[in-house]
C-alpha cells in the first residue's frame, strides 16, 4: 500500500494535491503527517523524501516526491486521473505543468491559509494578472472541454482539479471576486467532500505560521 507524507493541512499546498487525488479516486493509502515550517526544503524530512520537501508517495521502497511527478506516476498505474480525450488531456497537462511552476506573484500574495475568511482588498497588479490568467484557464476548460454539464474542467475531476485545488482555497480565504464560471468552478470544488475533509482536518490543527499575519492586512475575518 502506498503511503503519502504530507505536511500541515493548512498550510501545505502542495501535499493537497496528491492526497486529493488519491481520495477522490478511492486509492487505499497511508496518511503520514509531518511538520512543516513554511521555509523550503528542511534536513529533518530526508530520512522520509529525498528532497527534503513533502508531499513524497512510497511505493514499498521507491519514493517519488513533488506533487506532479507523485500525480503521474499515480496516473500510470491507476486508470482515469488524466481526461480520457485527447486533446482535454493534452491542455490538462498543459494548465497542471503552468500551475506547477508558474503564478509565482499569486503564491507569494495568497499564501495558502485554509482558515483564513478575510474581507479582501485590491490585489497588485502583478497578483491580479495571475489571478486573470487562472481565470482565463478554467473559463476555457468549462466552456471547450467539461462537456456533459459536470463540475470539474475537464469533464470528469482529474489531476488538472487537484493541480487548481490549492489556489481554490487561496480564492476563498482571501475573499477574491470572481466572474460567474469560475466561482461556480471554485464553489464545486469547495463542496467537494474529500475538499471538506481536508478543511476539517486543517480546522483541527493548532499549528500557526509567521504568514499568519498577513490577516491583518486582508481586515480581519469576515
Amino acid at each position: 500500500m502506498y503511503q503519502l507524507y504530507i505536511g500541515n493541512k493548512n498550510y501545505s499546498s502542495w501535499s493537497l494535491r496528491p492526497w486529493l487525488l488519491l481520495r477522490h479516486f478511492g486509492i487505499p493509502f497511508v496518511e503520514r503527517n509531518v511538520q512543516v515550517a513554511g521555509s523550503g526544503a528542511h534536513a529533518g524530512h530526508r530520512q522520509y523524501s529525498d528532497n527534503g520537501l513533502v508531499p513524497c508517495l512510497h511505493d514499498g521502497d521507491f519514493r517519488v516526491w513533488d506533487s506532479l511527478a507523485i500525480a503521474e506516476y499515480l496516473a500510470e498505474r491507476h486508470p482515469g486521473l488524466w481526461p480520457d480525450d485527447p486533446q482535454a488531456r493534452a491542455r490538462a497537462r498543459c494548465v497542471s505543468a503552468a500551475m506547477h511552476s508558474g503564478f509565482a506573484k499569486m503564491r507569494q500574495a495568497l499564501p495558502m491559509n485554509v482558515k483564513l475568511r478575510l474581507r479582501g482588498r485590491s490585489a497588485e497588479p502583478e497578483v491580479q494578472a495571475n489571478i486573470d490568467r487562472i481565470v482565463e484557464i478554467w473559463d476555457e476548460a468549462r466552456s471547450r472541454f467539461a462537456g456533459g454539464g459536470g463540475p470539474w474542467l475537464y469533464g470528469g475531476f482529474s489531476i488538472a482539479d487537484a493541480m487548481f485545488a490549492p489556489v481554490v482555497w487561496r480564492f476563498h480565504a482571501y475573499a477574491v471576486p470572481l466572474p460567474e464560471t469560475a466561482a461556480r468552478y471554485r464553489d464545486a470544488m469547495l463542496a467537494h467532500p474529500e475538499m471538506r475533509a481536508w478543511e476539517a482536518g486543517a480546522l483541527a490543527e493548532t499549528v500557526a505560521l509567521p504568514y499568519d499575519a498577513l490577516a491583518a492586512e486582508y481586515g480581519g475575518k469576515r
